[in-house]
């Protein structure tokens, strides 16, 4: 019993050292739910449930997977050096389509960033993050956001890339609340796991795969 009891707290501080790296290669799981408080929109929106996606990172580098019955596969890999993001979009609906487009915020959009440190802090996969209040404007829709960050984790996040450097560390959790013509829309999405492996280059490729086409206007 004492040996068993011995090994368990060494594991249990091996575990609390490991998830004290930084961590700059990976793979992450996230899970996203969105809720409204129209009750008609929030039926539909409860009756898909769970949404999960998969996140790979590396270095200045990332690729997130998601896939729902509303929207369809949607792919979004960002280069943090070129500062661009190739956004993948499939469905019943519109085929195969693509978009390239710039994640650097220009300064009248920073403008409408407000960024404050909050007093709250929370254990996320043994990670101790901090609590972070944002509040924006994107395409005339006002925003309030919530998330808890840690700087352990060095990713770039789609969450994150309009706010420019206001915002440091990774969101292991977050939230957006914004109104759209009188619905309260509320997305949350958590980090639900995190695995320390490499990642092929190939994840991060942002050529157009063949049989996209381009979407009109972007």
């Amino acid at each position: 019993m004492k040996k068993i009891l011995i090994l368990s707290i060494a594991l249990l501080l091996s575990l609390m050292i490991n998830a004290q790296e930084k961590i700059e290669v990976g793979i992450m799981t996230l899970t996203q739910t969105i809720s409204s408080d129209n009750e008609q929109m929030n039926t539909q929106l409860k009756s898909m449930g769970e949404t999960n996606s998969t996140s790979y990172f590396k270095g200045d580098k990332a690729r997130n997977e998601t896939s729902n019955p509303m929207s369809g596969d949607i792919t979004m890999i960002i280069d943090g050096s070129t500062k661009q993001m190739l956004m993948l979009m499939e469905n019943p609906y519109q085929g195969k389509k693509y978009t390239m487009q710039s994640i650097e915020p220009n300064k009248e959009d920073l403008e409408d960033v407000t960024v404050k440190i909050g007093d709250e802090t929370k254990t996320i996969l043994g990670y101790e993050c901090q609590q972070i209040i944002v509040t924006l404007k994107q395409n005339g829709q006002d925003m309030d956001m919530q998330m808890f960050v840690t700087d352990k984790i060095s990713a770039i996040s789609p969450n994150t890339t309009a706010m420019g450097d206001k915002v440091e560390g990774f969101p292991l959790y977050f939230t957006m609340t914004t109104n759209q013509m009188g619905v309260t829309m509320t997305v949350s999405s958590e980090v639900i796991s995190i695995e320390q492996v490499d990642v092929p280059d190939e994840k991060f490729d942002m050529t157009p795969p063949e049989g996209y086409t381009k979407m009109e206007g972007m």
